[in-house]
């Protein structure tokens, strides 16, 4: 099933596939993803669980953002999306969507059977005194009309998202190259891009103050551990060190190394990705 849904007070693209009785299964992509990212993955674990693909606003396929990125307004899409669902579900969410993933843990706990971070984001700061997203955000979207409007956007974007996929993948994309193009050629899928960035460190910082308020609930938690596109040996054993912490959230908390594995893991460690799932559901069944 694909549609357009109501999230949040915004409007996003959902791709649905499993039987609608299976455990909800909620995945949510790194800075700029699409919900193609995903595409191995779900062919994985789409026979035994509800899986629920999503592209965050102005992402993807989903319309642009009413609202710019914060922290909040992702939290309250994956909430609303949980509540669509009907029933706690297990949260597998990649990089910088790991800081709304763990959001929502803390802010909605009754909402999360489980959860797995993939290569997840992790920062420890402050909130900058004054957050630059507000004023930074209207040129961001600016960009990308521009881009669109010079039909620049149908260059930039598809040899952008190449760029990017050459660093951090060794499978490269699952879909066919027309939809990626589809979707990066679209200034507003462009804009909102650079907007993440910009958003990024003013999101980690407000996680940071949520971390001192709220405590993250006691379920079932994998953090996966790509380090094969981390330099040197003193950045993977910071890398490492970062989500060990994530993992230690738990008491039910584990994580998985991966020495090898470049960032983009949904797309080349689909395995590890569904293992965890099955971990996740299984301890939940037998607690």
């Amino acid at each position: 099933m694909i549609e357009i849904v109501n999230a949040g007070r915004e409007r996003v693209h959902v791709v649905e596939s499993g039987p609608v009785d299976g455990v909800p299964l909620l995945l949510t992509s790194g800075l700029g993803g699409a919900w193609f990212d995903w595409t191995p993955t779900v062919e994985r674990l789409r026979d035994e669980y509800r899986t629920i693909v999503f592209d965050r606003p102005g992402l993807g396929l989903s319309p642009a953002a009413k609202a710019r990125p914060t922290l909040l307004r992702d939290t309250w899409v994956l909430e609303a999306l949980a509540v669509r669902a009907d029933r706690p579900l297990i949260v597998v969410a990649h990089s910088m969507a790991a800081f709304a993933a763990e959001a929502l843990a803390r802010l909605r706990p009754e909402r999360v059977l489980g959860m797995v971070l993939v290569d997840p984001s992790h920062e420890r700061t402050r909130l900058p005194p004054v957050p630059v997203g507000a004023a930074l955000t209207p040129l961001a979207t600016a960009a990308g009309a521009v881009l669109d409007a010079t039909r620049l956007a149908g260059v930039a974007g598809p040899l952008g998202r190449r760029l990017v996929l050459g660093r951090t993948s060794r499978r490269g994309e699952a879909v066919p190259d027309e939809v990626v193009r589809s979707v990066y050629r679209r200034g507003t899928v462009l804009g909102t891009v650079l907007a993440e960035e910009i958003a990024y460190r003013e999101m980690a910082a407000r996680l940071a103050w949520l971390r001192g308020r709220y405590s993250f609930p006691p379920v079932p938690l994998v953090v996966v551990t790509a380090l094969g596109d981390v330099r040197g040996p003193r950045g993977k054993r910071a890398w490492a060190e970062g989500h060990e912490r994530l993992a230690r959230m738990s008491p039910h908390g584990t994580r998985v190394e991966l020495p090898d594995a470049l960032h983009m893991v949904p797309l080349d460690r689909p395995d590890v990705l569904a293992d965890a799932v099955s971990g996740i559901h299984l301890a939940t069944e037998a607690g």
